[in-house]
């Protein structure tokens, strides 16, 4: 059997204070055995995978989106659909599209907020529609939180939890990001389900016992987990929020002046963005991959293409990177769009 949750010195078990520490941003209580102690959420999106697999089961991604999504489902045998974001409406879920995707077989609809790759932070009221979608076509939702309360632009971080009493919500986070300690590796996966969907006997049974075959982060690293979340201070979160503000206006500023690559939508949250990439004003370069792996060996910049990411000719650019650093990265990149720009355009 799964060894029990570390605890604090004052006795407070790491799940505990999960479950109280996500209960301050909902409008009811999450109970211990609403929580489950992940490696990262690397291993959280994996165990939510395969909760619910079934033949035929498919399951609702976004593109762009997180690729670990794929290869999860992939290996439980679960069909995947894409649904679109919308760049022209800050990377907004195409809802039309979700309902035309659906079927009695779509196991779950996933959504990461604060987006990643997009940098994105969902409204409250797009994020209703969301549920209501779920609730309409049958099925639950998953919600990426991951990059939780890191939004600093003009929509605050609301959790998908929040409509919890429309839809059933699996949601999935990690200290990683919040609290800039990814090594540590100490996620969860939480039913945040106050009309008790996932508490039938099946459901929660088949859920421990899952959990009961994975092995859990460090017991140490538990036990620091009420220490973290009631310790650090706020000035911590606004230095990380005033840092990310401050490279995402950097980033989105030195893009202005390259003009082969065109911003859709600047950053509200997280620690990415994605860029349009234009090849027609490229000379030598047929697609986003190439650009990736031309400009890593002329400038030693690396970027994300968006293929990875599935999105073809766009690019993955991290803003989460000191200031004099990525004003250096960006000028590089300037430097490359303007060596393969097509000759009439060179003097640009």
């Amino acid at each position: 059997m799964m060894s029990p949750p570390a605890c604090s010195m004052d006795g407070q078990s790491v799940v505990e204070e999960i479950a109280e520490y996500l209960s301050r941003d909902l409008p009811y209580q999450l109970s211990s055995d609403d929580v489950f102690i992940t490696c990262g959420c690397t291993q959280a999106i994996d165990v939510s995978v395969a909760m619910l697999a079934r033949p035929d089961a498919n399951i609702l991604l976004p593109r762009p989106g997180f690729p670990i999504y794929e290869l999860c489902a992939a290996f439980r045998q679960v069909e995947v659909r894409h649904y679109d974001l919308l760049p022209e409406k800050g990377w907004e879920v195409d809802l039309d599209a979700v309902e035309a995707l659906a079927d009695q077989n779509t196991v779950a609809l996933v959504i990461i907020n604060p987006g990643n790759p997009c940098g994105n932070v969902y409204t409250y009221d797009h994020l209703e529609k969301i549920a209501q979608t779920a609730k309409r076509i049958g099925t639950i939702v998953i919600a990426d939180e991951v990059y939780g309360h890191l939004a600093f632009g003009t929509n605050p971080f609301v959790p998908m939890g929040v409509f919890g009493f429309t839809v059933p919500v699996i949601t999935l986070g990690s200290l990683s990001k919040r609290w800039i300690v990814p090594g540590w590796r100490l996620g969860w996966f939480v039913t945040t389900d106050p009309s008790a969907t996932f508490k039938k006997p099946k459901v929660v049974e088949r859920i421990k016992k899952y959990f009961d075959l994975l092995g859990g982060p460090a017991t140490f690293i538990q036990a620091a987990v009420p220490h973290i979340i009631n310790q650090t201070e706020e000035s911590f979160f606004k230095k990380t929020i005033d840092n990310l503000r401050l490279t995402s206006d950097i980033c989105c500023k030195e893009i202005e002046e390259i003009p082969c690559i065109f911003c859709p939508h600047k950053p509200e949250g997280s620690m990415a963005m994605m860029v349009k990439l234009n090849i027609s004003l490229l000379e030598d370069i047929s697609n986003d991959i190439d650009f990736c792996f031309k400009l890593a060996k002329e400038e030693s910049v690396i970027i994300l293409p968006g293929t990875a990411v599935g999105l073809k000719d766009w690019l993955r650019i991290t803003f989460a990177a000191d200031p004099s650093a990525l004003v250096e990265g960006l000028k590089r990149i300037k430097a490359f769009c303007q060596r393969h720009a097509r000759k009439c355009l060179k003097q640009y």
